[in-house]
């Protein structure tokens, strides 16, 4: 199976890049199946039904949120219409929507998509999200129940991202990282199979402070005082995130490749998957 994981979603500039390019992307690749983070899609911060819905119509099978998911009032009732849409499974015991399913990819294969908010450096205390996932894994294992699966996992710190793929190594296909909106260049098969990425980076314009107009943030840095709020950058996007292929027989990954696609990063598309085809 032929995946594709796209990261943070970052306004205006980053729903276009998605709606434009995704079809033709989805088409020319030959992906089977297609998650996209979409927690900044709307002005940067949170997703409402009307961009969710056009990410979805662009050719992804499943939008992931995180610690922003119900920043826009209407995700809170949306969530829970649309079963695409995927919250933490760790962010409140009482918040509407789920925190993992398993979707259907081509050729009827099934794939478990599931989100976990880590614990390190975030502003809010949540739950244990290693036992959180591990509940959801074992509930479809790999080559019994699905075919693949799928962990975003959504925080800040790099050791506890690459904690969680260890903890998955060999029950997960892909274990991937978002929320710091920065492409980590650690894309690596873990020993037992799991592909495995620190951070996707973002889908939004790099000629910022990660997605954000640099006027504002770089205020804040530089004298401790905010003056306005954060906006988007507005230039030109990069799609980044993950490309991985699976084995249907044991879900566990072949090859893996960084996705770097437009606007100011060096590009990078499943070609360039390693090992070798």
């Amino acid at each position: 199976m032929r995946i594709l994981f796209l990261g943070d979603v970052v306004g205006r500039t980053g729903r276009n890049a998605i709606t434009e390019r995704l079809p033709a992307m989805r088409k020319d690749w030959k992906l089977d199946f297609v998650v996209v983070n979409g927690e900044n899609a709307t002005s940067g911060m949170g997703l409402n039904a009307g961009h969710a819905k056009a990410i979805l119509a662009a050719g992804a099978d499943v939008v992931t949120l995180g610690d922003h998911a119900f920043d826009q009032r209407d995700m809170n009732t949306y969530i829970n219409e649309e079963p695409r849409i995927i919250r933490p499974l760790n962010f409140a015991k009482n918040a509407p929507g789920r925190g993992a399913g398993i979707f259907e990819a081509t050729r009827g294969r099934k794939v478990l998509v599931t989100q976990a908010l880590g614990q390190v450096f975030m502003k809010r205390p949540f739950a244990d999200p290693f036992s959180a996932v591990e509940a959801e894994l074992k509930k479809a294992p790999l080559g019994g129940r699905v075919q693949a699966s799928l962990v975003d996992i959504h925080c800040e710190a790099t050791s506890e991202k690459m904690g969680m793929g260890h903890w998955c190594d060999g029950r997960a296909s892909v274990v991937v990282g978002t929320h710091t909106h920065i492409p980590t260049g650690d894309a690596q098969i873990l020993p037992k199979g799991t592909a495995f990425q620190a951070d996707a980076g973002m889908c939004g314009d790099y000629n910022s402070v990660i997605g954000m107009e640099k006027d504002e943030p770089m205020r804040r840095f530089v004298t401790g005082m905010g003056k306005g709020r954060f906006t988007p950058a507005v230039e030109e996007a990069t799609l980044s995130g993950l490309f991985v292929e699976t084995n249907d027989m044991t879900g566990k990954a072949k090859r893996v490749a960084m996705i770097r696609n437009g606007g100011r990063l060096q590009p990078s598309s499943p070609d360039s998957a390693w090992p070798p085809a």
